[in-house]
């Protein structure tokens, strides 16, 4: 798609709320008016042999995909790095889901992306399914993850990404006993929500598969132009709506997708594009949960 035609969300959103900028009434306790939550997901170098890449799935069997390794490597080598940068220079702070056995392997990277102000968040120990699992056998996975993190960034998880979002019956039990404050294996709103878990709240932070790269960009072959729109459309429309309601705007970046040079320059845009905006704030997810669990007029299902 030629960037001439792509529409100016800048514009759409003058047309929807110049009228009622004036009216403009923050529904966050803080004050804020549309919170932004980015994940920057640490998933290179926990994949099994041969996980799925760019290139044909037409290995034989008993052999490695070596170039397919390396595109993951780059998520480590490049991608982080250049996203930590990032973040940086326009003082953003987000949630880093870990998977366990990536981190194991990249020491160094895990502890920089806690110490230059990130959480540390728990996506698994590996790229295993835990939908299918035992309670017990969950239970250890999760476990196993959680203090691999814990041993090498010293930060404790407590958010939780489960592999594709595929939780399972059990899990949000689970992640109570263990002392989580929230999960993010939802796609059900746009706004932070409590649900009841062993008798006591627990908070979701909704996740997204509209503004997400491994889903757009590899999955349907978006340009990073394209990308940069999609992220500019969502957010004029929370914008509009969040004079009414409270809204939150989630974002995913992978570190072998959203850490190339591209998708890192349509990310800058688009932080310089929100921020042009009255009361937007990036905040990492542990924060808006921790917000979520004291406003006593958050949405309870």
């Amino acid at each position: 798609m030629a960037a001439a035609a792509l529409i100016n969300p800048l514009n759409m959103l003058t047309a929807q709320s110049t009228s009622s900028q004036s009216l403009l009434a923050t529904h966050w306790a803080d004050g804020s008016q549309l919170v932004i939550s980015i994940s920057m997901q640490f998933e290179a170098g926990g994949q099994p042999d041969n996980a799925e890449s760019p290139f044909p799935q037409n290995m034989q069997q008993g052999y490695k995909d070596l170039p397919a390794a390396t595109w993951y490597q780059y998520g480590y080598k490049e991608g982080i790095p250049r996203m930590l940068d990032l973040w940086d220079q326009h003082n953003i702070k987000v949630t880093s889901h870990m998977v366990g056995a990536a981190v194991l392997k990249n020491t160094a990277l895990a502890k920089e992306i806690v110490q230059r102000g990130h959480e540390a968040a728990a996506h698994g120990m590996n790229w295993q399914s835990q939908y299918n699992l035992s309670y017990a056998e969950e239970k250890k996975f999760i476990q196993d993850g959680v203090e691999a993190v814990k041993k090498v960034t010293g930060q404790t998880p407590v958010g939780y990404n489960a592999n594709w979002l595929r939780r399972g019956e059990n899990t949000l039990k689970i992640l109570q006993e263990l002392g989580f404050l929230y999960h993010i294996d939802d796609l059900s709103r746009d706004e932070p929500f409590i649900t009841t878990v062993n008798s006591q709240p627990f908070v979701v932070v909704p996740y997204t598969l509209r503004c997400n790269d491994i889903v757009l960009i590899e999955g349907k072959h978006f340009s990073a132009d394209q990308f940069l729109q999609q992220l500019k459309l969502e957010f004029t429309q929370l914008y509009a709506e969040s004079a009414r309601k409270r809204r939150m705007m989630s974002v995913s970046f992978h570190d072998r997708i959203g850490g190339t040079p591209q998708m890192v320059q349509a990310a800058r845009e688009f932080i310089e594009f929100a921020r042009k905006q009255k009361g937007v704030v990036f905040k990492r997810k542990d924060e808006i949960a921790a917000m979520a669990l004291a406003d006593k007029t958050i949405l309870v299902d």
